[in-house]
């Protein structure tokens, strides 16, 4: 390919600004499919499950990320990891358990698959954001995956912050408290 010299242009004269071209307002009853980060046309978030915990936290505080999907060497998934879930605080349990800090893994803080609940992308076609706000505000999740049931896919993920930005509404989210979680994992 020929390289192709760029000029630079004078900017004094202009004084406008484009901008997306107007689309329909947003509100609690558009459709979901507006708010959720959809994996056809963005790349997913991953890391690999053997990567040392301390280097994904700097790598998902460097990318301001919250979320990973966590895969393995032939690239499966196996799970997510949070921010939350790769915290100095966890990072410092998991060490109290004879194990070295530099040797705990994505693998031994993320949240197993078969842990965790998705939408299904039939059903989000379906719904408007306000249905998706409350069924994470029911769960106490600030992420939820979106699984595409026709083809056995992880085809997105709805993140509580992305949502509040774009309707330009304080979305709280309160996350299930520890007691809840065990209550939930005895009564299971």
């Amino acid at each position: 390919m020929v390289m192709q010299k760029l000029h630079l242009n004078e900017v004094s004269h202009v004084s406008l600004l484009t901008h997306p071209e107007q689309q329909e307002a947003i509100t609690l009853e558009s459709a979901a499919t507006l708010f959720f980060t959809d994996f056809e046309q963005v790349e997913p978030q991953v890391i690999d499950a053997a990567t040392s915990a301390d280097l994904a936290r700097l790598l998902m505080l460097k990318a301001h990320v919250k979320l990973k999907l966590v895969v393995d060497q032939d690239n499966q998934f196996l799970g997510v990891i949070s921010l939350d879930d790769i915290s100095a605080q966890n990072i410092t349990v998991h060490t109290g358990k004879e194990m070295k800090r530099e040797n705990i893994l994505v693998a031994d803080l993320m949240t197993p698959k078969h842990k965790i609940k998705a939408f299904d992308f039939n059903e989000i076609k379906r719904s408007n954001i306000e249905n998706i706000i409350h069924a994470l505000k029911d769960s106490g999740l600030q992420h939820c995956l979106v699984v595409d049931s026709d083809t056995q896919k992880i085809r997105g993920v709805f993140s509580a912050s992305d949502i509040s930005r774009k309707l330009g509404l304080p979305i709280n989210i309160q996350q299930t408290s520890n007691f809840y979680k065990v209550f939930s994992s005895i009564a299971s």
